[in-house]
């Protein structure tokens, strides 16, 4: 068993493999490449040929993009059927779709893309985890625990994403597979640029936090690298709120 110290040693996950569903762009592209930094092998995959596109510009020899459909079973199926070695899944995959998820083909959507995918790729996973005694890193949110009424389907499924995470900590736990749960608050993004570039909104998201700012995606790598190291191996079925204190506050 390695020290904690010894667990953040330069390069720590070198000779390991990481994948990172939803990992062309925000807070996805960020773990994979601090996952790659950190000496892991990654593949971040993404469904839209064109965000795929504009991350290749990133890649290196620790980090590869792919395309991925995580509403196709039968794709998921195969792209780790075809995987020899699995360590980390991270399940970044997610949309919001403002007032539209009250439509319930939308709201059915949105629940499959964050919610059900989170539960077939860890399902597709599994067997290449529970060989490396691998781990589950879900993306939840701070609508785990609030609420906003123009994205219903995402508070849900963000919700959701704390369930699944418990239940499958248990299920999988007995084979040495830990999972657990990031609840990223507001961070600079894509999907919250209209929040961030109205100087109003910002400042008063900023108020609410107890650390009177906005999160980075660079926020989030930390408290990842930290979930699939050997210092958290007794840490599972976890939901780890990396919020800036927002909604608490």
């Amino acid at each position: 068993m390695m020290t904690d110290v010894e667990a953040f040693r330069a390069g720590f996950l070198e000779g390991r493999r990481v994948v990172v569903s939803g990992g062309t762009g925000g807070i996805g592209l960020a773990l994979a490449q601090g996952f790659a930094q950190a000496g892991a092998s990654v593949i971040a995959t993404g469904s839209s040929r064109e965000r795929l596109g504009l991350a290749e510009k990133h890649t290196s020899d620790q980090l590869t993009f792919g395309l991925l459909d995580v509403r196709d079973n039968d794709a998921v199926t195969a792209f780790f059927r075809d995987m020899d070695r699995l360590d980390v899944l991270v399940n970044c995959q997610g949309v919001a779709r403002p007032d539209a998820e009250w439509n319930e083909d939308t709201f059915l959507d949105v629940i499959d893309i964050n919610l059900t995918s989170a539960m077939r790729l860890s399902r597709a996973a599994y067997p290449l985890l529970k060989a490396s005694q691998g781990s589950i890193i879900n993306i939840a949110s701070m609508l785990s625990y609030l609420a906003d009424e123009t994205v219903p389907a995402y508070t849900a499924s963000k919700t959701g994403i704390m369930g699944l995470t418990r239940a499958l900590a248990h299920k999988y736990g007995q084979d040495g597979v830990r999972v657990n749960a990031i609840a990223p608050g507001y961070h600079r993004t894509e999907m919250t640029r209209a929040l961030w570039s109205v100087p109003d909104s910002e400042a008063n998201i900023a108020k609410r936090s107890a650390l009177k700012r906005w999160g980075t995606t660079a926020d989030l790598v930390g408290p990842a690298l930290f979930l699939s190291s050997s210092a958290a191996e007794f840490v599972t079925g976890v939901t780890l709120p990396v919020d800036g204190g927002y909604h608490v506050g």
